[in-house]
């Protein structure tokens, strides 16, 4: 090879080396270039910004959203967030809010003393409006309630069992005179300015177990929607409470505190409940709701683990017989036993104390009595201490009043619904007196 050949093929080598790098750095280039696109084209946030919120709530499932989508060669450059698995957004209807805005813990400040209407929109036998009267009580009039709010009650809880009452899947449609019929009696007592709590009472539908979740909740959903809608203009003072007693029924869990399956279901059916109401909007945006843990029981442990959606208007209802031989068993002590029995009374209301009052969630004892017994200075003296203690840490109690006088049953009577007179007027002084 000449020296000419070797000169040139040299000069073509440094040449081509100079090329060579130059591309290098231009690839170099683009591929940063195309990485940095790709970083700025996924998930703008993990909270989608246009979503509404709540007024006074922050539910967790309507506000948070921790996944991130997934760009494919198809996908949009402003692709939606991924929703969190098994969460749905909350679509919320766009109503006009009517009501104060009153905290629960100051609505519950401002109750006095409540009574029950049990046994008759929750009754079940006949088919129906005759359903009403099917357990023996006449038909609720006006007359009834007046008498009920001039005797002092300032709270009337009117139970209701909608089973029986609505159609099928996937609707699940509440028969229209049922619903009307229900109304009929909710305005008898807020025309009186009382507080009203309405509820789903003796369902037969919400077994609280993982295989019946989904339609459980399912029909709950359905239901509250329906009667929120019905209800959404009525202003702060009624109040909707989502489930009675739930609970797994006919089985040796039922009145034990329940089993970790059941109370997590109801914890599942507090969350639908609450969310359900809040998506129908306006008033109900910021209505305060009452949510019940499995069976309602007053047991310390299944009250710990009570959970429902963050959210600034809850209550949580307990109902407690307390102490169940005098209160509540039928064959049980006629006796009240002062040295004794208080003993039951302090440890109810120190932890409901301990585990919601403390922690800023008022408390409503959403049913609470003694049987007759043909005991009313004894049911007396166990009246007053019950709602002293109970007003000493701020919680109103609601009176069980099945309409039962007489019989082997439990008779928690306080009012004849027919002749509007109250049989035991020493019991309904102390009530009266212990709450004023």
């Amino acid at each position: 090879m000449t020296a000419k050949r070797r000169l040139r093929r040299s000069y073509m080598t440094k040449e081509g080396m100079k090329h060579m790098t130059k591309r290098k750095w231009i690839c170099w280039g683009m591929t940063l270039f195309i990485i940095g696109c790709l970083c700025g084209c996924g998930n703008k946030g993990t909270v989608d910004e246009g979503a509404e919120r709540l007024p006074g709530s922050s539910l967790e499932s309507s506000v948070e959203n921790t996944d991130e989508s997934v760009n494919t060669p198809e996908s949009s450059q402003e692709s939606e967030p991924t929703p969190a698995p098994e969460q749905e957004e909350i679509k919320v209807q766009q109503h006009e809010i009517t009501m104060a805005n009153v905290s629960p813990v100051d609505m519950v400040a401002d109750m006095r003393i409540g009574w029950n209407l049990g046994n008759t929109l929750d009754a079940t036998g006949g088919s129906g409006l005759s359903s009403e009267t099917s357990w023996g009580n006449p038909k609720t009039t006006k007359e009834m309630i007046d008498a009920i709010v001039d005797a002092g009650f300032n709270v009337i809880r009117i139970p209701i069992t909608w089973d029986g009452h609505f159609g099928s899947a996937p609707d699940y449609k509440i028969d229209e005179a049922w619903l009307n019929r229900v109304q009929e009696v909710v305005d008898y007592a807020a025309q009186r300015d009382v507080y009203v709590i309405i509820n789903c009472h003796h369902e037969e539908w919400h077994f609280p177990s993982e295989k019946n979740k989904e339609q459980a909740s399912e029909i709950l959903k359905a239901l509250w929607t329906q009667i929120a809608e019905r209800f959404r203009d009525y202003d702060e003072k009624l109040i909707f409470e989502g489930l009675n007693e739930p609970r797994k029924k006919g089985t040796n869990m039922e009145w034990n505190g329940g089993d970790y399956e059941g109370k997590q279901v109801v914890n599942h059916f507090a969350k639908v409940f609450v969310e359900t109401v809040r998506a129908t909007g306006g008033n109900n945006s910021i209505r305060n709701l009452m949510v019940t843990g499995y069976a309602a029981s007053n047991n310390k442990d299944t009250l710990k683990s009570l959970r429902w959606p963050k959210d600034s208007h809850i209550i949580v209802s307990v109902h407690a017989y307390t102490p169940y031989e005098f209160s509540l068993n039928i064959t049980g002590t006629a006796e009240w036993d002062i040295e004794k029995d208080i003993r039951d009374i302090d440890y109810l209301m120190q932890t409901i104390d301990e585990v919601f009052l403390q922690k800023g969630t008022p408390v409503i004892i959403g049913e609470f009595g003694a049987l007759n017994k043909e005991n009313e200075a004894e049911r007396v003296e166990w009246v007053t201490y019950y709602l002293t203690k109970a007003k000493e840490i701020g919680v109103p109690c609601v009176w069980w009043d099945n309409g039962s006088f007489q019989g082997s049953g439990e008779n928690f009577g306080l009012i004849n619904r027919r002749e509007l007179t109250f049989p035991y007027p020493d019991l309904l002084k102390a009530i009266m007196d212990a709450t004023e």
